[in-house]
């Protein structure tokens, strides 16, 4: 049987993506899939043994550029991939317009989430097939849940499975000492204070660990580099792709992260890690897998849910709600993760 999977974005719901793959193959070994998804993230599908095609679009710069896009030859190459063949189904795993409409430009029959239950009720309109799939669940359990209903297995209640192997990462330098703060994210509301940053930094080059910051973009980089020149010990790692950010999260001994896309790799890798919340909870989005612990600011309006901090009360730092998660507390909790074994060798 062959799937083809709509998931474009974003990177957490990539990867949340991957362990509903696991449990089609685990019930029903031949099945394969081809997968839509932002080209951004294009890594990622490929790293799951049951896919076979990995198909990028690239919506977010064509939405800037239509013209080009079009003029290019761009937009009409990526409708002959995605309708290069007839499908035995097609399921939309993201439940958005856009997602849908991508879903309807395929051939083959057509399956998605109801208008009760997708994030974008018109997404609904797109698909023959509909299912009702509680909003109140962890978004992994959703994914799993609709593939099961999709492909009619008994949707199982184990620990989520990312499928990913070690194999494709290139391999670092052997050094156990390290672990890695991961401290980019698109949310000025979820960003741990710079100045938190550093105190935990110094904690960690105190007893013995290099600290390594990866970066995405400049305002990231300038971040890192500002870490680094207040402690020792702190490296700034060159400009990755995701293949080289997971070599260097599966050899690390511990993960530090707000709730960012990297995040979910490191539990996708069963890096041990820290994941701090302050205007988000995990319930829904969180970081699952093995060696993952949350920290979660207790404060008035937390989570808001907003994209920027709105508190306008006496605070000693911004966002006001992470005053409530010390980097002193940080470093104690992740302690007792350093003397595991890491992520997958």
């Amino acid at each position: 049987m062959k799937i083809l999977v709509v998931k474009t974005s974003s990177l957490g719901d990539v990867i949340h993506t991957l362990p509903a793959l696991s449990d089609a193959v685990h019930a029903m070994p031949e099945i394969r899939f081809d997968w839509v998804v932002e080209e951004a993230y294009a890594e990622i599908p490929a790293w799951h043994p049951a896919v076979a095609r990995v198909i990028p679009v690239a919506l977010r710069r064509w939405r800037k550029r239509p013209m080009t896009a079009v003029m290019s030859g761009e937009w009409r190459r990526f409708q002959r991939q995605l309708r290069v063949e007839t499908y035995d189904k097609i399921i939309d795993a993201q439940g958005l317009i856009k997602s849908g409409l991508l879903t309807r430009m395929a051939r083959g029959p057509r399956y998605g989430l109801d208008r009760h239950s997708a994030r974008e009720p018109l997404a609904a309109l797109a698909y023959g097939h509909r299912f009702s799939i509680g909003k109140n669940k962890h978004a992994i359990a959703r994914v799993r849940e609709l593939f099961a209903a999709a492909l009619g297995y008994p949707c199982p209640i184990t620990p989520p499975d990312y499928g990913i192997s070690c194999g494709p990462f290139s391999p670092i330098p052997a050094d156990e000492g390290y672990v890695v703060f991961l401290h980019g994210t698109a949310w000025a509301s979820k960003q741990w204070p710079v100045e938190y940053w550093v105190q935990l930094a110094s904690l960690a080059t105190e007893a013995g660990y290099k600290v390594y910051l990866p970066w995405g973009n400049e305002k990231e980089q300038q971040r890192a580099q500002h870490i680094a020149v207040q402690c020792s010990g702190v490296t700034v790692l060159p400009k990755m792709n995701l293949a080289g950010l997971a070599a260097v999260l599966v050899h690390a001994r511990g993960v530090v992260g707000v709730d960012t896309g990297l995040a979910h790799l490191a539990a996708s890798l069963s890096a041990p890690a820290v994941t701090i919340y302050g205007a988000t909870r995990p319930e829904l989005t969180g970081t699952v897998g093995s060696g993952q612990v949350h920290l979660c600011a207790e404060f008035v309006c937390a989570p808001c849910g907003r994209r920027t901090c709105t508190y306008r009360g006496a605070a000693d730092v911004q966002p006001a709600c992470y005053q409530t998660v010390s980097p002193a507390q940080v470093w104690d909790t992740i302690t007792p993760l350093l003397l595991g074994e890491g992520g997958c060798r």
